[in-house]
């Protein structure tokens, strides 16, 4: 991949948000970007894998998880669907489990922690609707791009 979030910023600073820096790192890929996708849960799963399920086609789901650090919304299984459906990565606003695994795995993958308590899996949640969590907003179709230093949030693609 050809950007930094770094070098994004110092282009289009006044096109750009910044999430705040509370991240960690978890799948094999370091560096992705793509158009959002999104779901809003509460330690229930089920839209997560719903929508990993679904051919990615290079988008990056984004999980508001409401910040739960009590479960997992995302562990290997579910990584290994994106891998399999061409996700470009999964930003978990919450927990994930299997992380040795991830680490492993050809996609991206952030969250705030990790957890080996599963979710519950009750169907509950909402889909592709507006998400605001970390000082972003994050809209389905909005651009994400995530490296080491961060994730960065546009209306449209930049690279």
């Amino acid at each position: 991949m050809s950007f930094a979030t770094a070098d994004l910023y110092d282009e289009h600073e006044e096109k750009l948000q910044i999430a705040t820096p509370m991240f960690n790192d978890y799948g094999g890929k370091k560096k992705f970007s793509g158009p959002a996708s999104t779901v809003k849960v509460f330690e229930d799963n089920s839209l997560v894998r719903s929508a990993l399920e679904e051919a990615g086609d290079n988008k990056v789901l984004v999980v508001e998880g409401g910040g739960s650090l009590r479960c997992a919304l995302l562990g290997d299984m579910l990584a290994e669907l994106g891998v399999a459906n061409k996700w470009a990565g999964v930003i978990v606003y919450g927990c994930i489990r299997d992380s040795a695994v991830m680490s492993n795995m050809n996609i991206g993958v952030k969250a705030l922690n990790t957890n080996p308590r599963k979710s519950v899996k009750k169907g509950a949640g909402e889909r592709d609707v507006t998400v605001t969590f970390a000082d972003v907003t994050i809209k389905p179709g909005d651009y994400i791009y995530a490296d080491e230093d961060g994730v960065v949030v546009a209306t449209n693609k930049l690279v």
